[in-house]
């Protein structure tokens, strides 16, 4: 697919869509989430992106609301739609759904809106889809224990864009490596000619490192997994509370991912905490060690006697003997197993093990001293063995658990998008369940559409209060009916039900047939007559509608109100006769049904909604329109009561004006 023939995605666009792995399949797909993820674009734009791929596939001009109002409805009816999802994913998705005069959009649609229809909203499924996130990348790595080395600068640059999280060093011998080896833990060599070279410290020789970048950043891969576990977690309980069968082992991921820290390194290896405990604790044990050895060099000197004669004296001081001296002499066995002490609580508290141990010894020299003192440098060289051991251990762990996470990461993948996917068509299956939805039939070429039990969830009421309506038409009728006797709310659900039913989604009815329309025509009533200008722009409007193709249905609310009463008759009357016979479905709903009728110069179809009385000052009323039927007026009615009820003539002969 071309990506910049895709309506709305310019070159800026296109070039951001270009730096996904696989756009085209993003885009045949719908995926959001995964359009989202290109530099600059956001899920709104995503989803308009995701709409203009579909247009494009199914050469769909994209045109089927084709006023204002139609525009409205579609969005109150896509907003109904989105407060039945669960994830942000799941409301972004939907929007790729819209009202379409192409058949096959129409057809997709309807076959996965019907297999949605079939889930099962359950409580615990929604429940686990709330922490249901798209899997992110995460940002920027840089890994500062290791480094590439080599000494060709084309494979340098090739390096620099395969592995950046790496430092790359340019090296021209073997002792540029060994100087490399004492700043990094680790130094990856690229070129061959170094195999068989001996230098100190953790030196590799792989050529063929670039081709394997999971095992020389393992963090790679680690990073990620961090990055999406609460998403993992959370799709792997979708999953499993669906009952639908994942593309990997869930225990095994839930375990990996365990393993895995929030910033991507690995927990839970008894030897790496052990490790890392001892290079944190090293100091503060050090310093215990050294007063474990003085306590008991203190305690043992001030129980011991000490006999010195003054010739042996005299000998100590004019030979310079200080502490030192007489502690080797008359506290040597004390001050060993001062010394023994030490050194034993600084293994055991660290738990040292005899390599580590033999090192840590030597912290402690047998040379008598008090106080006892710590050899800096002999702890200097543990903390180093210690760091060494941990960040190999940890580099060996991580290698582990990336190789066995890596291969994994495509169906990872699938397994969040199962679940995001599951929401949408959760929220659709909410959604006809709600408001006791049907998936509508497609009757042939002009024969209009035919209503059972519509009800609208628009109406300011609960839906569970709404009453059903039955209507159809199959060309142009005029809609007659009492004032606040469900007209406008007639011509809404007419509206809502084609908009459903050309998004291919379910519609609120028992029943619903409908021709496959190429575009809705929606005429909201006007406030107030127009003004000159105003009036000459709505007549253009007509006249285009005249003019235009066929396959529409033209919905429009009381067109009498932009001008006198008089004219608005017959300017109602000559759009009828223009749309007659132009395979066009329409309703007008007006109150001149009968001037208009009596005007035009075809016997025009009119329908009514009819009162059936007035009950306590409120009109009841049958909301279903009664076909080829002049309804009575609201004012007739209240004439008609008092009728009924008065003693004098003056009511009759008003009724009979009517």
């Amino acid at each position: 697919m071309e990506l910049e023939s895709i309506p709305g995605v310019g070159s800026k666009t296109a070039a951001a869509l270009a730096k996904l792995d696989d756009p085209e399949s993003a885009l045949e797909t719908g995926d959001v989430a995964e359009l989202a993820s290109a530099p600059g674009i956001t899920e709104s734009r995503a989803a308009a992106i995701a709409r203009g791929a579909i247009r494009e596939r199914h050469d769909d001009p994209g045109d089927f609301l084709a006023t204002d109002r139609a525009k409205e409805l579609y969005r109150d009816v896509l907003a109904l739609l989105e407060s039945r999802a669960v994830t942000t994913y799941g409301e972004k998705r939907l929007e790729t759904l819209y009202p379409s005069g192409v058949p096959s959009r129409v057809e997709e649609v309807q076959a996965f809106a019907e297999r949605a229809m079939e889930r099962d909203p359950d409580e615990a499924v929604l429940d686990a889809l709330t922490d249901v996130e798209p899997l992110s990348e995460p940002g920027d790595l840089t890994v500062r224990d290791r480094c590439l080395a080599t000494t060709d600068a084309e494979r340098y640059t090739e390096a620099q864009q395969t592995i950046p999280e790496l430092s790359v060093e340019v090296v021209e011998d073997a002792r540029d490596l060994a100087d490399l080896a004492r700043g990094y833990s680790t130094v990856v060599a690229l070129d061959e000619e170094f195999a068989g070279v001996t230098v100190d410290g953790d030196v590799r020789v792989e050529p063929d490192a670039l081709e394997r970048p999971a095992e020389i950043v393992p963090e790679r891969v680690l990073g990620f997994y961090a990055a999406n576990r609460e998403s993992l977690r959370a799709a792997a309980a979708v999953h499993r509370a669906a009952g639908i069968d994942p593309p990997l082992d869930l225990d095994a991921l839930e375990t990996a991912v365990e393993r895995v820290d929030s910033d991507g390194t690995v927990v839970g290896d008894e030897e790496l905490d052990r490790l890392t405990r001892a290079v944190d604790d090293l100091d503060a044990a050090v310093s215990t060690a050294e007063s474990v050895a003085n306590d008991k060099l203190r305690d043992a000197i001030e129980e011991q006697d000490v006999t010195i004669e003054g010739s042996d004296l005299l000998s100590l001081v004019e030979q310079g003997a200080g502490v030192d001296s007489l502690l080797s002499r008359e506290l040597s066995d004390q001050y060993a197993a001062a010394i023994a002490a030490a050194r034993d609580h600084l293994v055991e508290s660290l738990n040292l093990d005899s390599g580590e141990a033999e090192v840590a010894r030597r912290a402690f020299p047998e040379e008598p001293t008090f106080p006892v003192e710590h050899d800096e440098e002999a702890i200097s060289r543990l903390r180093d063995d210690l760091n060494a051991a941990k960040d190999r251990r940890a580099a060996s762990r991580k290698r582990e658990l990336a190789a066995n996470l890596a291969d994994r990461r495509e169906d990872a993948e699938e397994l969040v998008r199962t679940a995001l996917e599951l929401d949408v068509k959760l929220a659709i299956s909410r959604f006809a369940r709600d408001f006791d939805c049907v998936l509508p039939e497609f009757g042939d070429p002009e024969s209009g559409f035919e209503i059972v039990a519509g009800r609208s969830p628009l109406l300011d009421v609960d839906f569970e209060d709404v009453d059903p309506v039955d209507y159809g038409v199959s060309d142009v009728a005029l809609l007659s009916g009492v004032n606040s006797g469900g007209k406008t709310s007639t011509l809404d659900l007419v509206a809502l039900v084609a908009i459903l039913a050309h998004m291919g989604l379910p519609v609120p009815a028992e029943k619903v047939r409908i021709e496959q329309f190429g575009e809705l025509h929606y005429h909201a009533k006007t406030q107030g007559t127009l003004d000159a200008g105003a009036f000459e722009s709505t007549l253009r409007e007509f006249s285009s509608l005249a003019d235009g193709s066929a396959d529409r249905l033209v919905l429009v609310d009381e067109l009498e109100s932009i001008t006198e009463p008089g004219a608005s008759a017959k300017i109602i009357a000559g759009i009828l006769e223009e749309l007659r016979g132009r395979e066009v479905t329409g309703v007008f709903v007006s109150h001149l049904a009968a001037e208009i009728r009596d005007v035009a110069d075809y016997e025009v179809a009119v329908d009514g909604i009819e009162a059936e009385g007035l009950v306590d000052g409120e009109l009841v009323v049958n909301r279903s329109p009664v076909k080829d039927h002049l309804a009575r007026s609201t004012p007739e009615l209240i004439v008609e009561k008092l009728s009924e009820e008065g003693d004098t003539e003056f009511y009759g002969r008003l009724l009979e004006k009517f």
